[in-house]
Parts: structure tokens; C-alpha cells; sequence
């Protein structure tokens, strides 16, 4: 699994990037649309405000165009390749559908590596390693 302390780590789980204890956002499934970016306002268990400045997350959009490109870039891949079409309005089609399926994950891992960017794993703040 991935090793506690580690950005990835807290990218993925979408958990504190400060203790990595819990988790940044109220709901943990992100297809629950109405609550897919409601994040709790600091962490529980360390104290870490989420929301660092007005507008903070302001800055993850540049991030999920990113992200939104690897998720496109990948399904073109397996259309073209794996599935084998030729056709690029399969391709188009697969990567509009992939892109409107995951679009709630995009979001909040875009989110995450914003968060990341800024705020570091302190083994001082975790609770669980004391």
C-alpha cells in the first residue's frame, strides 16, 4: 500500500497532507455530486485549516486541465490500441465518456495535488506516530 507520510499517499486517499489521518472532504464518495468538493474546514485531528486563502482552490483548475488531459490521453490509448478501433469518432466518444464518468474524481485529485503543492507530511503533528 502506500507509505503513510508520502504525498502520494495523501493525493490518493484524499486525506490530510499535514497528519494524513483523515479525510479533507465531508462525504468520501465523490459521485454524490451536491457534496463532491465540500471539505471540512480543518482537520480533526491535527488542526490543519484546509482552506489556506479566500479563492485557494482557485488555483486546482490549472491542475485538472492536467489531470483531465492524462485521463484523455489514457482512454485514447486503450480505444486505439488495446481495443483496437480506428475510427476517431470512437476515440472522441471514449474520451468524452471518460471524461464526464470521472470528472467527480478529476475534481478532487486536482484538488489534492493543489493542496499538496503547499503543505507537507509533519510526523510532529500526527497524532498516531507519537
Amino acid at each position: 500500500m502506500l507509505k503513510k507520510g508520502s504525498k502520494l499517499n495523501s493525493i490518493l486517499t484524499g486525506s490530510c497532507p499535514k497528519c494524513q489521518n483523515e479525510r479533507m472532504y465531508e462525504v468520501k464518495n465523490p459521485y454524490k455530486l451536491n457534496t463532491t468538493l465540500k471539505m471540512n474546514e480543518t482537520c480533526s485531528q491535527c488542526g490543519t485549516r484546509y482552506k489556506i486563502e479566500p479563492s485557494f482552490f482557485y488555483g486546482a483548475m490549472y491542475v485538472s486541465y492536467g489531470v483531465g488531459i492524462a485521463f484523455a490521453v489514457a482512454a485514447f490509448i486503450i480505444t486505439r490500441y488495446f481495443i483496437g478501433s480506428e475510427s476517431l469518432l470512437t476515440s472522441f466518444f471514449a474520451i468524452m465518456g471518460t471524461l464526464i464518468v470521472f470528472m467527480p474524481i478529476i475534481m478532487r485529485v486536482s484538488r489534492n495535488i493543489w493542496i499538496n503543492l503547499f503543505m507537507s507530511y509533519d510526523k510532529e503533528l500526527d497524532p498516531k506516530a507519537k
